[in-house]
């Protein structure tokens, strides 16, 4: 196909519409609180393999934990485990009555989660709750009559309450912490107050937990409360949590067991007196054990340990600190099963790993019972009954299945064709074997090969499974990656994987792909960065503008963290830029440093597409280069590939660079640097301007046409193919008669220098991009007309009002610790705005 357009003729063309119509949102939106990407992983219970959470029962002979969805009971001298319960939903949190008759436990059916009540005589069960809320973490009081629990009903927070439980249902119930909001100024957690993982007294007459009143960071203290409401919280333990302490009480009621991550990188269990004082560890090692419970006769803690990866059951004894898994050899279930035998190959015949999903008639998700278990954390409700849960397959996999009708989805990342498939195991003749062959989206040979790496991961950052490189490379080959960057960071007062950190490629690197360890800076004050090939060490601490602790001053800025990155030859780019367009004018606060550090050289490049909004964050990187600023396109998904709930998977939003030769870290950065790259989360767009790609600079004597040549390639429809120049829309292009591929050439009048880019996107989210919706850029190329430089009044204007907006704020703030730190940075400000006024000045010169 063959288009000529004429630049000047659409210049009023819009930068990007929307259409109405369904989004993605969080799972389990009805909890009003920021950052859902955090709790939702680490505190609500998921989806895993391996067991999540326990209860001892009465008698204290077995176990009742909760696996794959289901309740399950092993006595602790078997390794077979019976399962309790297997209908529509996933069961969690199971904590047994005195009485060892019930079963109090949580379920979820994709829309919130209940308080349920089995009946293990004769396994029925009742609903306790039923509003739609999220009620989690039910415990039984030691005289069985009452239940306490959190719950979000009325307010959206996690609220501690209290009911009375008479013949299986609650007769009345409470909240027994107000909705409060605290003083104190808070970044990832909300401004209201939360009291979570409550735990009885032995007494009965008070309950243990974890609030967060007047508690700036982490998610709050050990305190404990009476239930005749005239008390306050008191004082235990004041200590940095994050969500997982959950204390549990000794039979004697003398001590109390949590899980802590003090003075470490990982969660480890502790004792503490019931009434406060010191902490000692009870176990140690380099992953979490978390989730503890003590036997009846107070001799051994259960808890749930990642030691292996998964999550596994262990116990240890109390006096003398043996620990021992509780093996599960053989599964006892409730309804007869099949094992599916299934194998993933390419055109050529040849296993490749995949990510798969498989679900019953029921929305139940099934799994090999070693593997991870994903879960989007987002979705669509209007077209979706549970979000999309999925695991990576090293080409061959057995699952244990239902005879039920079973969906499947077989995917190896974007430049392949996604299979959906279904197997009823019912049928007649059902052999139990099924091989799924994934064909690669053709592209044109006279086009180079491309790699493709995602720049910003994060393997290890408190989720519930452990992480290692060695899983990381199976994560990253599922999705078809090249290169990997595993950026080190904090949460709260630890580094997960700062042991993990080396200047060269890890060892876990194959010919194919490359893990790399680098960091992300992580100042929310000034917006996050991403640095990569550090040669030295990391940049500690890590953040600058902590409140109330020794980085609370909003130094080091991001620009001197770039120039120390520089010093190491790193590169240094903004992650995730921005969630909602940025008004300079309006915006109730705006501190990103983004215009600064850009108008300074201190970017390598922008993270086009990444954890956040695509469009407004390619409408401040289209001014950026309308002030003549060479920003290359990158992509990273901030997948935190350790959760079982993430955005992602790994790969979900990569940068395509061309493939020069033997496969380095060298050879792929410097092409990054070139600003060759593709950022996208789905599509492949490339543009050419005779020999020239993205990254080059097309030089005009004066004013013409130029051709150019654009391909699209997807494995799902794409609403739009878009020319841009100078951040105007220069022709909606075709995408193909089914709008994922096209081959197609045509012609642009240029008027003045300039940038162009190729790019691909939809309204609305789709399918098989578990993303707010599809996305895809190229890096500009550049075009010179008479040697001069691209300027822009307009945009240059944007980023001064944008600059008083930083000024204004640094000279307000009262955290820097010398007159000399506020310096440095109005200095870069004073310097960055001098390039601006210039960029004005000469747009001006030239009416542009």
């Amino acid at each position: 196909m063959t288009k000529t357009l004429d630049s000047a003729a659409v210049a009023g063309a819009i930068l990007l519409g929307a259409a109405a119509g369904p989004a993605r949102v969080p799972v389990l939106a009805q909890i009003a609180l920021p950052h859902n990407y955090y709790y939702r992983e680490l505190y609500l219970p998921q989806l895993t393999s391996g067991p999540s959470s326990v209860a001892w029962s009465s008698d204290g002979t077995a176990l009742i934990y909760s696996m794959q969805g289901s309740l399950w009971r092993q006595r602790t001298d078997s390794t077979v485990a019976e399962q309790l319960t297997d209908v529509r939903g996933s069961d969690y949190q199971p904590d047994c009555s005195p009485d060892g008759r019930t079963v109090v436990f949580v379920r979820y059916d994709g829309r919130s989660m209940e308080l349920m009540l089995l009946d293990l005589a004769s396994r029925a069960v009742r609903a306790l709750t039923t509003a739609g809320a999220v009620n989690v973490e039910p415990r039984w009081s030691p005289d069985g009559n009452r239940l306490a629990f959190v719950s979000t009903a009325g307010t959206g927070h996690f609220l501690l309450h209290v009911a009375e439980i008479r013949d299986g249902r609650i007769a009345s119930s409470r909240v027994l912490t107000s909705d409060r909001r605290s003083a104190v100024s808070r970044y990832y957690y909300s401004p209201f107050d939360h009291a979570i993982n409550p735990a009885w007294t032995r007494d009965g007459r008070e309950v243990l937990f974890v609030s967060n009143r007047e508690i700036a960071h982490g998610t709050g203290d050990l305190v404990r409360m009476a239930l005749n409401g005239a008390d306050t919280p008191r004082l235990v333990r004041h200590e940095e949590t994050s969500w997982r302490a959950r204390p549990d009480v000794s039979p004697d009621g003398t001590r109390l067991v949590y899980s802590s991550y003090l003075g470490r990188q990982w969660q480890q269990l502790w004792l503490l007196p019931v009434d406060g004082g010191y902490p000692f560890p009870l176990t140690y090692g380099d992953y979490d054990d978390t989730n503890p419970r003590w036997s009846p006769d107070g001799r051994t803690i259960a808890f749930i340990s990642n030691r292996s990866g998964n999550t596994a059951l262990w116990l240890i004894d109390a006096i003398s600190g043996e620990q021992r898994s509780l093996q599960i050899n053989a599964r006892q279930y409730l309804q007869p099963r099949r094992e599916l035998n299934l194998e993933v190959i390419d055109e050529a015949g040849r296993s490749i790993p995949a990510r798969v999903s498989i679900t019953d008639s029921r929305q139940r998700t099934y799994a090999p019972d070693d593997a991870w278990i994903h879960a989007d954390d987002m979705l669509v409700p209007e077209r979706q009954a549970i979000e999309t849960r999925y695991f990576h397959t090293p080409g061959h996999s057995r699952i244990s299945v239902p005879l039920d009708r079973l969906a499947i989805t077989v995917s190896h990342g974007p430049r392949y064709e996604v299979a959906h498939v279904e197997e009823d195991p019912r049928l007649a003749g059902w052999t139990g074997s099924r091989t799924l062959t994934l064909r690669r989206l053709s592209t044109p040979r006279d086009l180079p090969a491309l790699w493709s790496g995602d720049l910003h991961v994060h393997m290890n950052y408190g989720g519930l499974y452990r992480n290692t490189p060695i899983h990381l490379a199976d994560q990253a080959h599922a999705e078809d990656l090249n290169l990997i960057y595993n950026l080190i960071v904090n949460k709260e007062q630890r580094f997960p994987d700062i042991a993990s950190f080396r200047p060269d490629p890890d060892p876990a690197s194959t010919d194919d792909l490359i893990i790399l360890h680098g960091q992300e800076f992580h100042t929310s004050y000034w917006g996050h960065l991403s640095i990569l090939n550090l040669t030295q060490h990391l940049l500690l601490p890590g953040y600058a503008a902590y409140p109330l602790t020794a980085a609370a001053s909003p130094y080091p800025h991001n620009g001197a963290v770039a120039d120390m990155a520089h010093r190491q030859h790193a590169l240094v780019g903004y992650a995730h830029p921005f969630d909602a367009d940025v008004d300079p004018e309006q915006d109730a606060s705006l501190t990103n440093e983004l215009p600064v550090d850009a108008a300074l050289g201190k970017i390598d490049y922008y993270e086009a597409v990444g954890f956040s909004d695509h469009k407004s964050t390619n409408a401040v990187w289209y001014r950026l280069l309308d002030c003549g600023l060479q920003i290359p396109a990158a992509a990273g998904t901030d997948a935190m590939a350790n959760y079982a709930s993430l955005r992602g998977p790994v790969g979900l939003n990569r940068v395509y660079v061309p493939a020069t030769g033997p496969l380095t870290r060298e050879a792929f950065l410097a092409e990054l640097a070139q600003g060759r790259g593709v950022a996208t989360n789905g599509a492949l767009v490339q543009l050419r301007i005779g020999d020239a790609g993205p990254g080059d600079t097309v030089r005009m004597a004066e004013s013409g046409t130029l051709a150019y040549r654009a391909v699209l390639r997807a494995n799902f429809p794409v609403d739009h193919l878009e020319l841009v120049w100078n951040g105007r829309v220069a022709a909606n292009l075709s995408a193909g008669p089914d709008r994922r591929s096209t081959d197609l050439s045509g012609t642009i009048a240029i008027t003045g220098s300039g940038w162009l880019l190729l790019r691909a996107w939809n309204d609305g989210p789709d399918a098989d991009v578990m993303d707010i919706y599809p996305f895809a850029t190229t890096s500009p190329l550049y075009v010179r007309v008479r040697n001069q430089p691209r300027r822009s009044r307009d945009a240059a204007t944007y980023f001064l009002r944008w600059l008083d907006r930083i000024q204004t704020a640094t000279e307000r703030n009262s955290s820097y610790r010398t007159a000399a730190e506020r310096a440095a940075v109005l200095q870069d400000i004073g310097r960055a705005r001098a390039f601006y006024e210039q960029c004005g000045r000469e747009a001006a010169a030239t009416d542009r």
